[in-house]
């Protein structure tokens, strides 16, 4: 079950559609927390986050009508500002890094069993994790974000970006290696 009740979900959604603000505050306030979450994975602060969040919200609200009531609201909001998400990046021009991707899908599947047989990972805290990768670069967060987090394969990452399968792969293996570096003095820490 999502935010909620589906009865209270169609009442919010019209009132939306009306311009209804004490329903738009209502989405907002409910919705703030988890997506601004969302939008930290992939900006480079809190004031872009803020405002990919912003942007996205009045995607939302405008285009409120679109919403047919197929899936659940929140996750069509969701999908609303993870794209919105996308189409700051895509503005950005963030060159994605290309490296010879055989190798890179070699040792992406390693590190993913290493990582999946590995428990001192397991310990680690997910804020831990996040911090490590917001600082990866933007390239490298924003294919770690969408493969990892949103559930896209190589092929929709690289229609969404407009870069190659290849790339994309590429482009995770390197986020994973440098995760991995950034996390290694934790996880020496909790091997001791």
């Amino acid at each position: 079950m999502g935010i909620w009740h589906r009865h209270e979900e169609l009442q919010l959604v019209e009132g939306c559609r009306n311009d209804s603000h004490a329903s738009q505050k209502e989405v907002f306030s409910k919705m703030y927390g988890r997506l601004f979450g969302i939008c930290m994975r992939y900006a480079d602060d809190s004031d872009e986050a803020k405002d990919i969040l912003q942007n996205g919200f009045i995607k939302v609200f405008k285009g409120i009508e679109n919403y047919k009531g197929d899936g659940s609201f929140e996750g069509w909001i969701k999908r609303i500002v993870v794209n919105t998400a996308i189409d700051n990046y895509r503005r950005k021009k963030v060159k994605p890094v290309v490296t010879d991707s055989e190798l890179t899908d070699r040792l992406g599947d390693d590190l993913e069993e290493e990582l999946e047989e590995d428990s001192v990972y397991n310990q680690i805290q997910i804020s831990e994790v996040m911090e490590a990768v917001q600082r990866l670069s933007p390239a490298y967060r924003t294919i770690f974000n969408l493969y990892v987090m949103e559930g896209h394969n190589h092929n929709e990452i690289a229609e969404m970006l407009d870069i190659s399968v290849g790339t994309s792969k590429s482009n995770l293996s390197k986020a994973r290696m440098n995760l991995r570096k950034m996390l290694q003095p934790l996880v020496d820490r909790l091997s001791d």
